[in-house]
Parts: structure tokens; sequence; C-alpha cells
């Protein structure tokens, strides 16, 4: 074969490679070559990042992220919605970073919920003695004080549920539902009590939404359905939820007595808690960057949001002891009530909506602080290719990827609205084994890993806030 024939067949099958893997990866789509103006104006960027990434990964401030999260976490505690703990939490963060120089720090007021747990447990009375651990879950009401035993129906979906609609009345519906994965699975933790109550039983109970367990349950925030009887709901641990699975199926009568002090109180004052840089040129025009303070009542809080909340202080803290000014304001919020559906982060969008053509890019980080692999990113072809530029800028800690749809409860109104958003892509395999559980403690974080996130949230702020133009619509 000439050499102009196997140019023309390597040609030919790259070009049928790139087609296959566009249909796997729409990532690759992202790599195509924005303008010479783009790519060069961002270049001019390496050395500032390269600053950046040496004060945060390498620098004499190694691990300032984590110490600060570590001194926050095991001051504080967890820090669920409407608690006296997420009352402290906002005080230390306000006070902190004022200390840490940090401008225009200030409160913005929000109404959020107050749901007490109580004391709560459950055991199997028949065909054994056996004590479950459980968590309740939020907005869950309680049982009568002397609790409720009644007989377990065990079944693995909703439509499984339906099926045995008259088999459910009087009984405890135990959904052991299998982790297909979180955004699938959760539905069973939002709506089960309801469609349990639909067909007459009496409390629900679910397994974890978690792929891992050590005999651990997981909680998280339920939302009753308007005019469906509520009855009280609690998470059970996997293990427990398969065991009772496997009774069912040798016909086994499972008999379970729960009992739970649940409360939901009247909303309560909270606040979304704020500092800035200012910008030099157009301090209207805002980068925000985020994660919430809130938690559950389990745990620390150190992986969800405690690490989000680190890192949108952290690249802050590392951009001003540069002494880098952006031409935006650079914004970190930490979010309050994330955990009971976003309503922080909601009223401080209804607050500010009016001014939202000056937000130039809304970034969230709630997923976990591990290995940065990349952005998730929503916007405009025009503005994924200036993001791409920017990625580019962390090449240097294997950062490289940008992917489709930045994710986060507390941004996505924003994003619906138009405006890009971004959020932080980590090697997260095992964010949901220590998700909503007491395993959610500092001993899940990395100091190392920490460092790499703070980098890549302080370059890809000061970058975007620095640029001539706005990210294009």
């Amino acid at each position: 074969m000439t050499h102009n024939g196997q140019c023309l067949l390597f040609l030919t099958l790259a070009i049928l490679t790139c087609n296959v893997l566009r249909c796997h990866c729409k990532s690759l789509d992202y790599r195509d070559k924005p303008s010479g103006k783009i790519s060069q104006e961002i270049s001019k960027y390496t050395d500032i990042a390269q600053k950046i990434i040496q004060l945060a990964v390498y620098g004499n401030a190694q691990n300032r992220s984590y110490e600060k999260l570590a001194a926050f976490t095991d001051t504080v505690g967890h820090r669920v919605t409407g608690s006296r703990n997420l009352d402290l939490a906002i005080k230390y963060m306000y006070n902190a970073m004022r200390l840490d120089g940090l401008e225009n720090v200030h409160l913005e007021p929000v109404k959020i919920p107050r749901w007490i747990r109580g004391e709560e447990s459950a055991v199997m009375v028949l065909p054994r003695n056996h004590s479950m651990s459980i968590l309740g879950l939020g907005s869950s009401v309680g049982t009568p004080k002397e609790g409720i035993e009644a007989e377990v129906l065990v079944v693995e979906s909703f439509e499984e549920l339906k099926r045995r609609a008259n088999e459910a009345k009087g009984k405890i519906v135990v959904f052991n539902q299998p982790f297909v994965s979180y955004a699938e699975t959760v539905v069973y933790r939002t709506a089960g009590a309801s469609e349990a109550a639909k067909v007459g039983a009496v409390a629900s109970l679910i397994r974890s939404v978690t792929p891992f367990s050590i005999n651990s349950p997981h909680t998280g925030w339920q939302w009753y359905q308007p005019g469906v009887p509520q009855i009280p709901t609690a998470s059970i641990t996997v293990e427990d939820a398969q065991m009772m699975a496997r009774m069912a199926r040798r016909c086994t009568r499972i008999v379970v007595r729960l009992t739970m002090g649940a409360e939901n109180l009247a909303d309560v004052d909270s606040f979304n808690t704020v500092a800035e840089i200012t910008g030099t040129e157009h301090p209207e025009q805002v980068v925000l960057l985020s994660g919430h303070l809130d938690s559950w009542d389990v745990g620390q809080g150190a992986m969800d949001d405690g690490g989000g909340v680190a890192i949108s202080w952290e690249a802050l803290s590392l951009i001003k002891d540069l002494g880098l000014r952006p031409r935006r304001t650079l914004r970190t919020v930490l979010w309050s009530a994330e955990e009971a559906g976003g309503l922080g982060a909601a009223q401080y969008y209804q607050q500010h909506k009016a001014n939202i053509s000056n937000f130039d890019l809304v970034m969230e980080s709630d997923l976990g602080t591990f290995a940065p692999v990349g952005l998730q990113f929503t916007g405009s072809d025009k503005a994924r290719a200036v993001m791409w530029e920017v990625v580019k800028l962390l090449t240097p800690i294997n950062v490289t990827s940008l992917e489709e749809h930045g994710e986060g409860t507390d941004i996505n109104m924003w994003m619906e609205a138009g405006v890009p958003g971004a959020s932080l892509h980590t090697a997260d395999s095992r964010y949901f084994w220590f998700h909503h559980s007491q395993g959610d403690t500092m001993t899940v974080q990395d100091p190392t890993e920490m460092n790499l996130c703070s980098a890549v949230w302080a370059v890809v702020a000061y970058v975007v806030a620095d640029l001539d133009e706005m990210l294009p619509r």
C-alpha cells in the first residue's frame, strides 16, 4: 500500500473511531478548538494558574482547606436544618471568614424548617427478637408514644406494592429496593411513605439508599404528598432489609415494633453566609462559588457538604493571599437548608434574580472533595468553548475533563434561567458509602485531595472572573 493510501486508511479509521466514541462520550465533542482569540486570551493565565496550584497543593500552606474543615467540624459537629448547631455553624463561618480577611462578609436571612428526630427504635419481635439500626427520615411524623407494632409487608418496588395493595392495610411496608443509582433509587426515600400510606400502611421502612453498608442506615429528607395520610417513615440497613426479604420469600411472618419521637416544628430564622473579593472593573458582575453549610444530624457532615464549604472558602483565601483581584467580584455563598430541598438557595435566587444578567457563572461543590477529575458544565456552546480552555490550565494536576450538565440543588434554578453553571466532578465512587450516615466524618476526607479541589475551584473562579467578557449566554 502506498504512503498516501496508508494515510487515507488511517484517516478513515480515525473518523469512524471518533464517530463511535462520540456516541458513547459526548464530552469528546467539547474538545473542538475554539477561536484562536479565546485560546490566546486564556493561555495568558498559565502563570497565574500555576501560582494558585503551587500555593494550594505544594506551598507552605499545604492542607489549609483540610485543617479549616477539621477545626470547623470537630468544633461544631453535625448541623441539621433548623438546629442550634446550624446556628453555631453560621456564626463560626461568619467570624472565620472575617478573620481570614475576606471582604463584605455578611449574612442574608432565610426561613427554614425545623425537624427534630427524637428517640427512635425498631425491634423485630417475630420470628425472633432483633434490634435494628434505624434513622428516621427528615420531616417524618412520629409514632404514638407507645409505638406501632405491626406485621411487615416486604416489597422491592412501587409496582410490586401496587400489585399487592390488598395485603398492605394495617402493615408496615418495608421497601427492599435494589440500589441502581442514587438518582433512580432515592425516589423510595422521598416518596415511599406516601405510596405506602395510599394502600393503608401504618408505617414505612426503606432500605438505605447506598451501594455499600456495614450495618449503617442512611437518612435523608422525604416529602408527604398532599391529601395522603402522613405515616412514620425511617431508613433501615441494607442487611436488615435483605434479611426480611429472605424471610418473606420463605413465607415467614415478620412483626416489627417501631417507635419514633420525630416532630415537625414551626419554621425558624436562618441565614446564607456570604463572603467576597470585590472586582476591580465590574464589581456588580459575579462569579459565585458555593457549598451548603447544613448537614444531617449524624456523623460530622464533613463530606456532605463540609468539603464543598471548605474549598469555596479556601478558593477566595488563596486568591487573596496571592494578592490577586479579578475584574469581576468573586462571591462565596454557604447555603442553608439544602438538605431540606435547597430552601436557602431558592430564597437567595428570589432575592437576587432581578440582577440575573450580572451573574457570570454559578459553581457548586456537593458531591464530595475526593480527587478531582474535571468539571460538569451547563451553558451555551460558546461558553463551553471558553470553559474548555480554562480547564486546560488544570492539566498540571491531571484535571482534564469538561462534561455535560452542571449539578447541584442550590444552583439549578440559575442554570434553568440561563446562567452558566459548573459543578466539581471528583473520583466519587465512595460518596454514597458515607452519604447521610454516621460514617460522614473527617476520616473520609483526604488532605491532598482537598488541596487539589481547592486549586481547581480557585483557578476556574479567578480566570472566569477576570476575562475581558462574561461567559456567553
